[in-house]
């Protein structure tokens, strides 16, 4: 019963984290380190952001539908009536290339250098605060279908920041749209949406792997893991949405501050 407890807490703090601006793995590690409880396993880290991406794709479901089948009926047609969506998914194709490359480059490496740096990690949540508090009123003219190549570029080279635990993937990809002029909520999707291709690679070089566990134990809490962790990420982007759309991201931007300053007394104590 402990360990399904335990399991449902790291899914609550994995739907909390991830699709907020704080940082999901940063916050698992100052979790590890400070109160000796993290992830158990790649498996189940790998099952808890399957349930965040899950929640992306029910709430985005339409657009995201569209995007597939307005593209290849583009591709197959050349109808100009297709070619926004075409050009959308041609937007998430190259924003996530950067982080692909380097991540599939420099993860391993920079997690096995970085991962247990509380240091660094506090430091990522108070650049985090920053950056935040510096676009907290920027509110942005561009629609989706005035988003260039361009600016996919430069999201995708800033999201590569976020290999570094304790910046925020949907944070720093949120940051970059803004600075690029993209209305709030258009910026909001565009950094879910270049999510889905990230968390859909994770599931399937994981999936294997997690069929072939035999531990019988651990099924229970993976599936109360994964279902904490789809439900509450379903609320939280709901209610982060709002955030963004109503200019609140100041609180986040204090959030990040207060945990990047607590974490830099507690090292003195640890």
């Amino acid at each position: 019963m402990y360990k399904i407890i335990k399991y449902i807490i790291l899914g609550i703090i994995q739907g909390l984290t991830e699709p907020l601006p704080i940082s999901s793995s940063g916050h698992v590690i100052l979790f590890k380190y400070f109160f000796n409880i993290g992830f158990t396993d790649l498996n189940f880290e790998i099952i808890v952001h399957t349930g965040s991406l899950l929640a992306i794709i029910v709430l985005y479901f339409k657009d995201i539908k569209n995007i597939i089948i307005n593209s290849l009926k583009y591709i197959k047609t050349k109808n100009e009536l297709y070619k926004i969506d075409f050009k959308y998914l041609l937007l998430i194709i190259i924003g996530t290339l950067p982080v692909l490359i380097i991540g599939l480059l420099y993860k391993d490496k920079i997690e096995n250098i970085l991962n247990n740096n509380i240091y660094i990690i506090s430091i990522s949540f108070l650049l985090t605060s920053l950056f935040l508090y510096l676009i907290k009123n920027v509110r942005g003219i561009k629609n989706d279908y005035d988003i260039t190549y361009k600016d996919a570029l430069f999201i995708g080279i800033v999201q590569v920041i976020a290999l570094i635990p304790g910046i925020s993937r949907s944070g720093s990809t949120l940051i970059a749209a803004l600075n690029r002029n993209i209305k709030k909520e258009n910026s909001l999707k565009y950094s879910f949406m270049l999510f889905i291709p990230i968390g859909l690679g994770t599931t399937l070089l994981g999936i294997n792997d997690i069929i072939k566990i035999n531990n019988t134990e651990l099924l229970l809490p993976y599936i109360f893991g994964f279902i904490s962790s789809f439900i509450v990420s379903i609320i939280t982007l709901k209610w982060f949405k709002k955030f963004v759309v109503n200019g609140k991201l100041i609180y986040f931007s204090i959030y990040c501050l207060i945990i990047g300053i607590i974490s830099l007394i507690m090292l003195n104590f640890f």
